[in-house]
């Protein structure tokens, strides 16, 4: 059963799980849905994270004993998810792992003991569900990582990873959306914005949807609007 505690007097949070898990994320999916289904616009705002959901609610029309009533009952109901089709939407971004861009790729090789095509084989012929979006506009935490690739965070941080760029950290991978300090180890570059300011998340990928990375040549890169 989801444990609900209170943030302050209009947010709360849900927890489904206390573990990085697609089976919890898919639940936290569900959730969403069920819960903007059952309450409307009672709430003003759902954010959702790896395993557990941040619920913001109007605080002049309900209060906080009767909006946790409220999302549990939403949470035990049948409501069709069907029209939540988040789950199935893949997101192909194209990568170009180079060199110039692999800012880390030769400390990965030499902790994995892999070669950069087996590192680069094993990041992109795999697909990654988005687990949440945060730290800066647009960016999208994605699982989960081939084990032979799991890396540590690097201890010293760079003041400014260029925008684009494609980090490994722990069993997740992402993408810088903004040139922003970061400690990701940085294994290659896409050209494409990952901001989109049209959109709730303000992200190219939502939360529940799958990404899968597509190697591309310089040229493509540069042909897309990629900067070296």
């Amino acid at each position: 059963m989801a444990r609900i505690e209170a943030v302050n007097e209009q947010t709360l949070i849900v927890y489904f799980g206390d573990r990085i898990d697609d089976a919890i994320a898919a639940e936290v999916n569900r959730a969403i849905y069920q819960v903007k289904a059952g309450l409307g616009d009672l709430i003003t705002d759902i954010i959702p994270s790896y395993n557990s959901m941040l619920v913001t609610f109007d605080l002049h029309r309900t209060d906080r004993f009767d909006i946790i009533k409220r999302i549990r009952q939403a949470l035990e109901s049948e409501v069709d998810a069907a029209g939540d089709d988040s789950d199935s939407v893949v997101v192909e971004i194209p990568v170009y792992y180079g060199e110039e861009v692999a800012l880390d790729i030769a400390d990965v090789c030499k902790k994995t003991g892999l070669d950069a095509d087996a590192v680069i084989k094993l990041h992109s012929e795999r697909e990654y569900r988005v687990y949440a979006i945060g730290f800066s506009p647009g960016f999208a935490y994605l699982g989960s990582l081939d084990d032979a690739i799991v890396m540590p965070r690097k201890s010293t941080p760079r003041l400014k990873v260029p925008t684009g760029s494609v980090g490994l950290a722990d069993n997740q991978t992402a993408i810088y959306p903004s040139s922003t300090p970061g400690g990701w180890q940085i294994i290659g570059r896409t050209p494409l914005n990952m901001v989109d300011w049209d959109s709730e998340s303000l992200a190219r990928v939502n939360v529940g949807n799958r990404v899968r990375f597509r190697p591309i040549d310089k040229e493509e890169f540069l042909a897309q609007g990629g900067v070296l």
